[in-house]
């Protein structure tokens, strides 16, 4: 049984054989029962209740051997049932003095696990004391098995444990004196490394060493460790000194000692930098930076900045990262400018994998540590320059932030975007933030020469031809604000910018069309153009999105109790509301919308910092800031502007109102999803509280009926499966709506890691009650969702971030799970979100040198699958190829000889592959189009299979739900249901 769950296949026999051996006298039978069972039982198999009695009865017998074997198997399994029943017993043994210190240490090890699993079964309470009396163990074993559990226990409660402190401080001494350490325990000539670092692990879960003494004699001990580390040939010498001397370091930043020995340190890691062995400076750059930490080293640190920057350029990129976390973290206004031209000069060499982080670090100590703004705006366009594929728009956001708000700067800034469109080729971010610059403050350079409106036009002009949609509609706004700028008009620049907005009001792309249509009827108000289209307000103060960005780093174990209570502190919502400004009347209006400023998902503002007195009790707000945001190429002018469309349907009636207007909320009702949604459950309300129109004599309706009226209300317009299997080929969309919410999705994939919006809007006049949206993620998916008030207001919009990173590569689909109340009706729908396989793809051109070898290495099965495709729905192949590029692989044109073949490639990102390269060719025949052959390859078979399988769904005809075959009516005199679909 053991031979087959070691080669890999799922044993479901024999366990109760397993469980019997337990209790055989033999030793040989009792071994192997103990090891087949820890082996092929989990913690919550049924089996092992029948194995507890046994096992407390070897635990607390007195045959030894029986007693590891116990122990073993409980530390092994480590059950919620075990630890209840067994614990009291384990600790039993830890601190009898009759038991041989190997089965203390198994029991020492054994109560760990349990403690670990389950803290709140095992008792600890009172075990200060006891833990003491372990530490003045002499047997080094049983010594280093009980630190383990000492740092698991003052992990929890350091405060419980200060006996302990004061004996940890003589272990150590002990240790680094090297009096009475046994041979072997001794490491290569270090006594016991393992019980040293243990030791000074627990040591940090400490807040400080009061006692003078005890602090005075840590500080030797550490002080002898930092003098005895040196660099040898040995590397198994080398690896045990230096985990000693790390959390050596870890322990002085921790209790903050004087400067003198923070120098000492900090030369000590200077050599390790300098060294040749690759290991060692990544461990010397890593620790510096965790130097940095501490106050009043900063100066000393720099002294090693020329030898830092050699780190950058080191063949081992973890090297380099960790060079470029040091320079970072180190930078300060007197070393910003050589730190950053470092950068930058570092920026055109640097692998693809580093300059995305290298950019953003670049940004943001550009704007922190800038000597003056000029320099800023020089540093950040010669960042878009040179990596503008790595620039995020938050970056170019955060200079026009700038700008708009030091008028000094706008001349400069407008003057040195119009030097870099004179470059023959350039990216399409600085086509974008040099077109912003120069539509708000081209007028400001119109006497210099090569500067008049007609040329500043031109230059922008010539790039439209080679940009994409989002970018045109930067363009568009930056032609009017020229057109507005140049008083008196100029009819041959007017007439040729009219031209471009007459060809783009007929533009699929509704952004582009609406702004065409915007502006060419604007421009022609004349100088009431002025004050239309007016230079953009400043911008209100707010903490850089770049920095917030930058702060997401790993936490070494020593700071884990901050993490603890961090996690502890009150959590608030990050959703956005946005009601209607009520009239003056104090009415809230009926036909119009609150404006709604949806940001990009990249935007660069802070939706934390807030007025005070807009904040609600649950943390969501009710009122947007009105200072105007960067351009951003997605729509959001209003209510999810072009991407949601304006909530015109109105929902059902209250109270009140008119027949025809419920007749008016009933015409959009489609087809229902069976697949996506889930029964709706209705609470019916009383007769008298019905709208007065259904208590006339021609519409006597019983509860039922109305019931039944209700449940056709809430049917959701439009289908469900089409609008999920269209936000799976495009990013923004809405994904459910019914008459009383719109649910929207606008979404950013970048890597493993996506983030969704949810736009949870109330198409009513009443509000929302009981909102509650849940998550339901599949294995590979970890989601998280921030909190969602529990009431929407009438005519407003929630907004809700959902934070996704894939694990590993499959095909099944989160859910959400929605509900809310409306009055006294209760709606609850699960409906899937489009965080599908495709959306963690990157397209990516391979060229034939590149191909062929990586398609001859994966030479089969299961890293290369073949299959012939049947059903396929017929198209040509430019429609299978745009459907290829909707789902983010790239078609390679000229790989394949065959006209009739597409060969696609693209990158796949999760937690478990990193960036996976992933090859697809498609061979189809002309003369029938309903079926192909389909190869995939790449290097993990999961993928491969997953991969495969998506690309066949979208291949294939995918049936649409059927339309609810209406109910057949019963006689029109005795059905209030028949009766009410007679009348509508």
């Amino acid at each position: 049984m053991l031979y087959i769950y070691m080669l890999g296949y799922d044993v479901d026999f024999g366990h109760m054989e397993a469980v019997s051996l337990i209790s055989a006298p033999k030793y040989p039978e009792k071994q192997v029962g103990y090891i087949v069972t820890s082996c092929l039982l989990n913690e919550n198999h049924d089996f092992l209740r029948l194995a507890i009695n046994t096992v407390r009865n070897d635990i607390i017998g007195r045959n030894e051997t029986f007693q590891c074997l116990a122990l073993t198997m409980v530390g092994n399994i480590g059950g919620r049932e075990f630890a209840e029943s067994l614990a009291p017993d384990v600790q039993k043994l830890i601190i009898s003095s009759s038991c041989r210190p190997l089965v203390r240490k198994k029991a020492a090890l054994c109560l760990l696990r349990l403690y670990r699993k389950n803290p709140d079964v095992v008792n600890v309470d009172g075990w200060a004391d006891r833990m003491a009396q372990l530490l003045d163990e002499r047997d080094l074993g049983v010594l280093t098995s009980s630190m383990s559990l000492l740092v698991a226990l003052v992990s929890n409660n350091h405060e419980a444990y200060w006996s302990c402190l004061p004996k940890c401080v003589k272990i150590l001494e002990r240790l680094a004196r090297n009096q009475d350490v046994p041979q072997e325990y001794t490491y290569y000539g270090i006594p016991s490394p393992w019980l040293q670092v243990k030791t000074m692990r627990a040591l940090q879960y400490f807040p400080t060493v009061e006692d003078p003494n005890t602090r005075r004699s840590l500080f030797e001990v550490l002080q002898r460790i930092l003098m005895g580390t040196d660099v040898v040939k040995n590397v198994n010498k080398n690896n045990a000194s230096h985990a000693v001397l790390f959390e050596a370091l870890a322990l002085v930043m921790h209790l903050d000692a004087e400067k003198e020995m923070m120098s000492q340190c900090i030369a000590l890691l200077g050599k390790f930098i300098a060294v040749r062995e690759p290991n060692i400076r990544y461990l010397g750059l890593e620790n510096m930076t965790r130097m940095l930490m501490v106050t009043d080293v900063h100066d000393i640190i720099k002294r090693h900045q020329a030898q830092i920057i050699t780190s950058l350029k080191d063949p081992d990129i973890s090297i380099r990262r960790r060079a470029l976390d040091l320079l970072y973290g180190m930078c300060d206004v007197s070393n910003a400018k050589d730190i950053v031209e470092e950068l930058l000069q570092y920026l055109s060499t640097a692998d693809f994998a580093m300059r995305e982080e290298l950019s953003l670090k670049a940004a943001i100590l550009a704007e922190k540590f800038a000597p003056d703004l000029s320099w800023y705006v020089d540093v950040i366009l010669q960042l878009i320059d040179k990596a503008g594929d790595f620039v995020s728009d938050d970056i170019w956001f955060r200079v026009v932030q700038f700008v708009t708000n030091n008028e000094d700067l706008q001349p400069y800034a407008a003057a040195k975007a119009r030097e870099y469109l004179d470059k023959p080729a350039i990216h399409e971010t600085m086509v974008k933030v040099s077109a912003y610059l120069l539509g708000e403050y081209s007028h400001l350079l119109a006497r210099r020469p090569g500067c008049s409106p007609k040329e500043i036009f031109s230059i922008i002009h010539e790039k439209l031809p080679t940009v994409s949609m989002s970018t045109v509609a930067i363009l568009l706004s930056t032609y009017a604000k020229i057109l507005m700028h140049t008083q008196p008009a100029d009819p041959e620049l007017q007439n040729q910018i009219w031209t471009i907005f007459n060809k783009y009001e007929s533009c699929i792309e509704v952004e582009i069309q609406q702004r065409a249509v915007e502006y060419f009827a604007l421009s022609r108000k004349g100088v009431a153009l002025m004050d239309i289209l007016a230079e953009m307000p400043k911008f209100p103060e707010r903490q850089s999105s770049l920095i917030k960005k930058a702060e997401d780093v790993e936490v070494d174990t020593a700071e884990q109790s901050a993490i603890k209570l961090r996690a502890q502190q009150q959590q608030t919502s990050t959703a956005l509301v946005v009601a209607d400004q009520s009239s003056a009347n104090g009415t809230s209006p009926v036909n119009q919308l609150g404006l709604v400023k949806v940001p990009s998902m990249s935007s660069s503002v802070d939706h934390n910092s807030t007025d005070p007195g807009m904040a609600q009790p649950n943390g969501t707000l009710t009122k947007v800031d009105p200072q105007p945001q960067p351009p951003s190429p997605s729509p959001s002018p209003d209510l999810l502007g072009d991407l949601l469309g304006p909530l015109a349907i109105e929902g059902p009636p209250v109270a009140g109102e008119s027949e025809q207007n419920v007749v008016s909320g009933l015409e959009g009702v489609a087809a229902v999803d069976a697949a996506a949604i889930v029964p709706v459950t209705v609470q019916t309300n009383a007769v008298e509280n019905l709208p007065c129109w259904m208590g006339s004599p021609r519409f006597l309706l019983d509860r039922a009926g109305f019931s039944d009226y209700m449940l056709w209300l809430y049917i959701p317009i439009g289908n469900i499966a089409e609008r999920f299997h269209a936000l799976c080929l495009k990013d923004s969309g809405v994904l459910y709506e019914d008459p009383y919410v719109q649910i929207g999705i606008k979404a950013e994939w970048r890597g493993h890691h996506g983030r969704l919006v949810l736009f949870l809007g109330n198409k009513n006049t009443s509000p929302l009650f009981s909102v509650q949206a849940l998550i339901l993620p599949p294995s590979h998916l970890k989601m998280e969702l921030s909190l969602v008030p529990e009431t929407i207001p009438p005519r407003a919009q929630v907004q809700c971030p959902l934070e996704v990173m894939n694990l590993r590569p499959s095909r099944d689909v989160a859910v959400l799970d929605f509900s809310y109340k409306f009055n006294t009706n209760m709606v609850n729908v699960k409906l899937r979100l489009p965080a599908v396989l495709n959306k963690f793809l990157q397209p990516i051109t391979v060229s034939a040198e590149e191909f062929f070898p990586q398609w001859r290495s994966l030479s089969g099965p299961p890293l290369k699958l073949q299959e012939v495709v049947r059903g396929v729905r017929p198209m040509p192949l430019l429609e299978m190829a745009n459907l290829f590029n909707s789902c983010h692989l790239i078609v390679c044109p000229g790989l394949d000889p065959n006209p009739n073949n597409l060969v696609a490639s693209t990158t796949f990102y999760s937690e478990s592959t990193r960036a996976m390269l992933c090859l697809t060719r498609i061979e189809t025949d002309p003369a029938d189009r309903t079926q192909l052959r389909m190869t995939v390859a790449s290097g993990d078979p999961t993928l491969t299979f997953e991969l495969k399988e998506f690309i066949k769904e979208q291949l294939v005809s995918i049936p649409t739900a059927p339309r609810p075959p209406a109910p057949a009516p019963a006689a029109p005199s005795n059905d209030p249901g028949a009766m009410l679909a007679g009348l509508l």
